[in-house]
């Protein structure tokens, strides 16, 4: 853990505006994901999730507690809408899947790896 660096982001309420200087990487249909850390194959990971208009994220199962803050935006699930500013907690043995109709942009901090249930990887 010595090796490891501190990470600092600030103004992530205005995460919109400097979006771009982040490395993203395609994740999941009209989905981008910023690793924070964690690969999230195995423990722990967070990353931003960045949802292009009509981005999805496929039907997965939480096998440990799902964290989700909206910064910027709006998405929905079978359960109801997050705008910005909501916090979603997602217990282990939940299962959902996510569309953002005009994007949004995301703070994801999982406890441990989503099993994605039609074979598609995780976060």
């Amino acid at each position: 853990m010595a090796n490891e660096k501190v990470l600092k982001l600030t103004d992530l309420f205005q995460i919109s505006g400097w979006q771009q200087k982040l490395r993203w990487e395609p994740f999941q249909n009209g989905v981008d994901i910023y690793r924070l850390y964690g690969d999230g194959k195995f423990g722990p990971s967070a990353a931003l999730l960045r949802f292009r208009p009509g981005g999805r994220v496929p039907l997965h199962e939480h096998t440990g507690f799902e964290h989700i803050f909206v910064l910027s935006g709006s998405q929905v699930d079978e359960i109801s809408e997050a705008e910005t500013g909501s916090l979603i907690i997602n217990p282990p043995g939940t299962s959902h899947s996510i569309l953002s109709k005009t994007g949004c942009l995301v703070l994801a901090i999982y406890e441990k790896p989503v099993q994605f249930l039609g074979g598609e990887s995780g976060a």
